[in-house]
């Protein structure tokens, strides 16, 4: 996935009850991890910022996707908005310039 962005703005993966989202995203990102073609970032928006803090099930993913390069970008403004910000234990905080510049570099953005 070369210059590949992927946005995530869910606690989870698709529309179900959140034990099966967790379930979902928690697959997907193994299977990012193990295909080697790996995206250059994740960008986190919205409820998609909380599986970045602390509790949430996907941490060892996306800590291992991180330590292989993938850039994630949290929204400031989400980890406010929900009180997260001092809870956060994985990737970067940044702002909405920051996902918008990785999407701007981006051949290809891809939405969760």
């Amino acid at each position: 996935m070369q210059n590949t962005v992927i946005l995530i703005t869910n606690d989870g993966m698709g529309k179900a009850d959140t034990p099966l989202q967790h379930t979902l995203m928690t697959k997907y990102l193994e299977l990012l991890l193990s295909s080697g073609n790996l995206p250059n970032a994740l960008c986190f928006y919205t409820d998609g910022v909380k599986l970045a803090v602390e509790g949430s099930p996907v941490l060892n993913q996306l800590t291992a996707l991180q330590e292989r390069g993938v850039r994630l970008i949290l929204c400031s403004t989400c980890l406010n908005y929900f009180g997260l910000t001092e809870k956060v234990r994985v990737g970067i905080v940044g702002g909405m310039g920051d996902i918008l510049e990785a999407q701007a570099k981006a051949d290809k953005v891809i939405s969760l």
